[in-house]
């Protein structure tokens, strides 16, 4: 587990960390750090905010991947992301492997079968820093086609002190040349709004409610916990929400919400 922190060019990447000082260099040079510990095909930065649509700091893909990935992306499925609703919580682990912080039936969504999926990510790696009461940054670590193993993981693990001080540096630098005036927050408050009204002329409240959690990828079961009721209950509900919205499948039902934030 420790021979990649015996390798030289650790070390050497390591140094150019420690010399960078703005934030552009030090994501790259973090980059190379991780990449030299850990097989990893791309990497994110990500600053997710509680009033504001998400920020991309740096990453690592090809522009044929960032047009997918990313531009999709902030054009209003975050909110039905994992990870945003992750990020977005006050209590949170400082580093997490994606797919154990998922709902029970995310691999089932609409919104991982239309978008999670076809970005082609097998495994992610997730570190999560406060930097204020609004905003959290994550990097994301993220492969292809393999997953990690457990010694990938624990290296990473390892490395969190070393990340963690890297990622507020870059945040530090990047947050002095980006006010929070600049950043679009009428666009995060009406696709907020558009996902937390949604359906809101047809649809019960407790209807709606079950509504965004089937967007998010929860079961029946799954919703009965988070709502305290029954399975059967959500059951009920499910059928005439369905029937109220004129669909007969959770496709249909992420359908009609894009299309509602197409509207926007």
């Amino acid at each position: 587990m420790s021979r990649p922190f015996d390798n030289p060019e650790w070390h050497a990447a390591l140094a150019d960390l420690v010399k960078t000082g703005d934030d552009q260099g030090t994501a790259t040079a973090l980059a190379r750090v991780i990449d030299v510990a850990v097989d990893n095909d791309a990497t994110c930065l990500l600053a997710f905010h509680r009033d504001a649509p998400p920020n991309v700091l740096h990453h690592t893909m090809t522009p044929g991947r960032a047009r997918h990935y990313l531009d999709r992306y902030l054009a209003g499925p975050y909110l039905l992301d994992p990870l945003y609703q992750l990020a977005v919580r006050k209590t949170k682990p400082p580093i997490c492997r994606c797919r154990d912080e998922t709902p029970d039936r995310f691999r089932s969504s609409e919104y991982f079968r239309q978008y999670y999926e076809r970005t082609h990510l097998a495994d992610e790696m997730d570190f999560l820093l406060d930097t204020n009461t609004k905003s959290t940054l994550v990097l994301v670590v993220g492969r292809w086609e393999t997953r990690f193993s457990r010694s990938d993981v624990a290296r990473l693990r390892l490395m969190e002190p070393v990340v963690k001080a890297a990622m507020q540096r870059i945040w530090n630098a990047w947050a002095a040349r980006h006010s929070d005036d600049e950043r679009d927050l009428s666009m995060h408050q009406r696709l907020t709004q558009c996902f937390e009204h949604f359906g809101e002329a047809a649809l019960t409240q407790r209807e709606r409610q079950i509504t965004q959690l089937l967007l998010r990828g929860h079961s029946s079961k799954s919703i009965a916990r988070e709502l305290g009721i029954a399975p059967g209950t959500v059951m009920v509900h499910k059928r005439n929400l369905f029937s109220k919205l004129g669909i007969t499948s959770q496709y249909e039902l992420f359908s009609l919400f894009i299309d509602k934030l197409s509207e926007l």
